[in-house]
């Protein structure tokens, strides 16, 4: 299984790269700057992933490095709070291109891919609890985009009925270790290892759902 995953350089790209190595796949990473201190073995790209052109250099650069890829897990995202009245246009679309048009131009250019294979393929977004289940107070972009990202998989998912699947993975607040006692929210370690079971043929089921990781809260 040959996985790609976007944003891989982030916070929470680098957990999912290492547990997807350790079940047993091929990984491509990929961010706006090349990731460093990765694992051996995997192949890392940059590439601006909101810039059309650029996100179909990117796919061709996977297949000539590794092969077409599998999944896709896309992980890039951005996070963003401020009162609604003072909330600039720059913020709304920097929030809005940054968790949403990448997934747009990713998962589309993976879609056109997988669809002329005969085993489809995977794809997996990484959503939020404001996106799953309501917004909150001074995160209106954040909450618009990541909800975005829920109505997008369901809608892919429905289009191509569970040949190519689609499916999202919804944290609370994901704890990267080092936050002190009494944290609440999920831990980033069981935030990947849900991004590596529905890259798996299990995770087919889960066509077009958000999987809830709310951990402690």
């Amino acid at each position: 299984m040959t996985v790609l995953v976007t944003g891989a350089g982030g916070r929470l790209g680098p957990f999912v790269v290492a547990r997807l190595l350790d079940a047993g796949a091929r990984v491509v990473a990929l961010d706006a700057v090349r990731p460093e201190g990765l694992p051996a073995g995997v192949t890392a790209l940059a590439a601006d992933l909101t810039d059309e052109a650029a996100v179909e250099g990117a796919f061709d650069a996977a297949e000539r490095e590794a092969r077409a890829p599998d999944a896709l897990v896309h992980v890039v995202g951005t996070w963003a709070g401020a009162p609604f009245a003072e909330t600039t246009l720059a913020d709304w679309r920097r929030v809005m291109d940054v968790n949403l048009t990448t997934l747009f131009l990713c998962f589309r250019e993976a879609a056109r891919r997988m669809q002329a294979r005969p085993d489809g393929g995977r794809l997996v977004a990484v959503a939020s609890r404001q996106g799953a289940d309501r917004g909150v107070a001074e995160q209106a972009a954040y909450s618009a985009a990541k909800a975005g990202v829920v109505r997008l998989v369901e809608a892919v998912a429905a289009e191509y009925g569970g040949r190519i699947t689609a499916a999202a993975i919804a944290p609370s607040t994901i704890l990267f270790g080092g936050e002190g006692a009494g944290a609440k929210g999920v831990a980033a370690e069981a935030v990947a290892d849900l991004c590596v079971y529905l890259c798996r043929e299990g995770g087919a089921v889960h066509n077009g759902t958000v999987l809830r990781a709310y951990g402690t809260g």
